[in-house]
């Protein structure tokens, strides 16, 4: 990929490294599991502040690497209304709380929790913290669209798919 800037005093050119190809077109070769997915996604959302679900999201994705998916939803919550600087600061979410309310904090600490289970538990600390903050059945809620960002990350991780080309709006 090139990127070229024309002045009227000068042109610079931006060699950028090669796009790698994705390893599997997996939703097209499974296109009921996709669906479904869609699906599930669509479900675990309701009720569910948008934007705090792309911070989730985000989150959860920049902690499996998922690229596709930090690259989508960074979009979608730019094109929802949220600011840079928040998405810009989830990488660093617990030094930069002042950025988030302390419903987006318990957010944030249930989605590293639930995403890396090395412990192989959610600390009660944690869980009893969104406990606080959300209701029974929106806290249920949260905990599927957790899960399933997870499981788009996987997704997206193991068929190495490619970030850069996703317009908000055009998943689902």
């Amino acid at each position: 990929m090139t990127n070229a800037t024309d002045s009227t005093t000068s042109t610079t050119t931006v060699e950028y490294a090669p796009e790698h190809t994705p390893r599997l077109a997996w939703a097209e070769l499974a296109p009921e599991v996709y669906r479904a997915m869609v699906r599930l996604d669509a479900a675990a959302r309701k009720g569910l502040d948008p934007t705090l679900l792309e911070l989730v999201k985000i989150r959860a994705s920049q902690l499996n690497r998922c690229a596709f998916c930090v690259d989508m939803h960074s979009k979608d919550a730019l094109a929802a209304g949220e600011s840079v600087e928040r998405i810009v600061q989830l990488s660093a979410w617990e030094e930069s709380g002042h950025f988030y309310t302390e419903r987006e904090l318990a957010a944030l600490a249930l989605t590293e929790a639930v995403t890396v289970l090395t412990d192989g538990f959610v600390p009660d600390a944690v869980y009893g913290r969104a406990a606080e903050h959300f209701e029974e059945a929106e806290l249920a809620q949260l905990i599927a669209s957790i899960t399933v960002i997870n499981a788009w990350n996987r997704f997206g991780v193991t068929c190495r798919l490619v970030p850069g080309h996703y317009r908000p709006g055009q998943h689902g």
